[in-house]
């Protein structure tokens, strides 16, 4: 869609997960490459923004953003493009050929009844992992958080390094439950999978996808007219068919099978707290529990 608007202006892509290009682009702080980040998790575009890596800039239109999806400070550091959220898909298929019940609750992922049966997203490297651990420690408390990753780590079959993945999983009849996000699960439900999406009845982690110009670019007025680009209409107008809640409400749209509850379930979160102890969660989730996540 930009190309075709601004065809004088060469872009050149570099897509990951979140996990992997924030740790990355912080091993090339000093000497970076990327004129722009697009699409990456707030949480961790707030470390990088900590440490004078984003070029004070507020995009043309900003102003009609939901204040929740703009950098408090003048010019913007950063804007927010859409939020997605956890829940949980399961496959109602698998779950009767197995005797399993439906979960209604983080709670009941506890149960041993699971053990074996569900997958999740890996916080060093998701930003839907990251969201889940950093809801349970806002919802919990950090000591009840770790006591129930800790027992949770024990009916999980595998750690993934993809927020959807676990979804998809569960779609497929691989496993039965994914921890993954909720829109992922609508989708596949659209398409004929056999998943319900549950909404933890606890509440459920979110977060952000967000913009920012690199300090340092030498391509100023092409990485302008890029971030003005991010939050016209035509781009919130497509995440607003493809992504869970976009950063003008004006523009949300329903969807088959994406459940009410979410939007109500999401939890008052602190994304500048979980960004400044992201590097010890994951550091402390990985010293605990990196043994099940799937190769990379």
């Amino acid at each position: 869609m930009f190309t075709a608007k601004h065809p004088d202006i060469k872009i050149n892509w570099m897509r990951d997960s979140t996990g992997i290009m924030h740790a990355r682009m912080m091993a090339e702080k000093d000497n970076p490459r990327a004129d722009v980040v697009f699409g990456m998790a707030a949480t961790s575009m707030l470390t990088m923004d900590a440490l004078g890596m984003f070029l004070p800039y507020t995009p043309a239109g900003a102003e009609r953003l939901d204040p929740r999806y703009r950098d408090k400070q003048e010019p913007n550091h950063w804007v927010g493009l859409y939020g997605f959220a956890g829940a949980i898909c399961f496959n109602t298929i698998e779950a009767k050929n197995l005797g399993l019940p439906a979960p209604t609750s983080w709670a009941d992922l506890l149960d041993p009844v699971y053990k074996g049966h569900i997958t999740m997203p890996n916080p060093a490297s998701s930003g839907t992992g990251f969201l889940d651990v950093s809801a349970w420690i806002q919802m919990m408390g950090e000591d009840a958080a770790w006591d129930y990753m800790d027992k949770l780590h024990e009916n999980i079959a595998s750690y993934t390094h993809s927020g959807s993945k676990p979804c998809q999983q569960a779609a497929a009849g691989e496993y039965t439950v994914g921890v993954s996000w909720p829109y992922r699960g609508a989708l596949l439900k659209e398409k004929g999978a056999p998943i319900d999406i549950i909404v933890p009845s606890e509440g459920i982690g979110w977060e952000m996808q967000a913009a920012a110009i690199m300090t340092g670019t030498d391509n100023l007025e092409d990485a302008q007219t890029f971030l003005d680009w991010t939050i016209s209409d035509e781009v919130l107008e497509f995440y607003a068919d493809t992504a869970s809640v976009v950063a003008r409400p004006e523009l949300n749209k329903a969807r088959p099978f994406f459940p009410d509850a979410v939007l109500t379930a999401m939890i008052d979160n602190d994304f500048a707290a979980m960004a400044v102890k992201k590097d010890a969660i994951v550091a402390e989730w990985r010293s605990r529990y990196e043994s099940k996540s799937e190769p990379k």
